[in-house]
């Protein structure tokens, strides 16, 4: 059973690499077939409310370099593009499954978007592939600093490693991500995670360290419910800045 901040999970096959790349297999399959994109995961709002976030905060006018953690079948940046006009050349999507980038790619040439750039890289044990707008000086390369992007995003990534298997120290693999992802992160930059296991307050919980130098920055309201006397919203996106010290 996996323990956050008072928070039981127990291991499933949706933290499984496996099941990923099953998953993107079958949609891959889908797209060659009859030209299907696969499902949005978190529905068409939360890309929505994403890309009207970044467009807020992080400009396309800024000319940002952008990197999505676990960008599946790149539908968030392609919303990027169509819907705010930001530049593909500065945009970036990662995932561990192979599937997951060879679909994200094949979309990406469907819609004349090759330049968006697509690695496979498990971002917990490797750091992603610098692209070409990025110089990073062999000092900078040699004290490990990856510090490249504006924006990181996370759609559904946090949770889904939330899930994994856990080390023979009995910990789950998520507790490397916020340290990780505040790697790659520019000072001043920043990190957009939705989620639909965290509430916000967890969410800061988890990622609220010195160690990280991230401070909150704000969130993205949804639509709330109420159920058995508790109201709440079907998902969480909070926005860390990272701190220049």
């Amino acid at each position: 059973m996996i323990m956050l901040n008072g928070i039981e999970f127990e291991s499933s096959k949706l933290g499984s690499k496996e099941h990923w790349e099953a998953v993107y297999a079958r949609e891959l399959n889908s797209f060659r077939d009859i030209g299907d994109e696969g499902e949005i995961w978190f529905g068409q709002e939360s890309i929505d409310k994403m890309v009207q976030w970044a467009a807020e905060h992080v400009p396309p006018s800024d000319d940002p370099a952008i990197l999505e953690l676990g960008s599946g079948n790149g539908t968030l940046l392609f919303s990027l593009v169509e819907q705010e006009d930001y530049s593909p050349q500065r945009l970036c999507g990662i995932d561990y499954s192979s599937s997951a980038v060879e679909l994200a790619k094949s979309i990406a040439h469907q819609k004349a978007m090759q330049d968006i750039l697509f690695h496979m890289c498990d971002f917990l044990h490797q750091d992603p592939p610098l692209p070409s707008f990025v110089s990073n000086s062999e000092e900078q390369k040699n004290l490990g600093q990856v510090d490249n992007w504006d924006l990181v995003l996370d759609k559904g990534t946090y949770d889904a490693i939330a899930l994994g298997e856990k080390d023979e120290q009995g910990r789950s693999p998520v507790f490397r991500y916020p340290s990780q992802a505040a790697r790659l992160i520019k000072p001043g930059g920043f990190l957009l995670i939705t989620s639909c296991n965290f509430t916000e307050e967890e969410l800061k919980a988890n990622f609220l360290t010195q160690v990280n130098n991230l401070v909150y920055h704000s969130s993205i309201k949804y639509p709330t419910f109420s159920f058995g006397g508790h109201s709440g919203a079907k998902y969480s996106s909070v926005a860390f800045q990272k701190t220049s010290q």
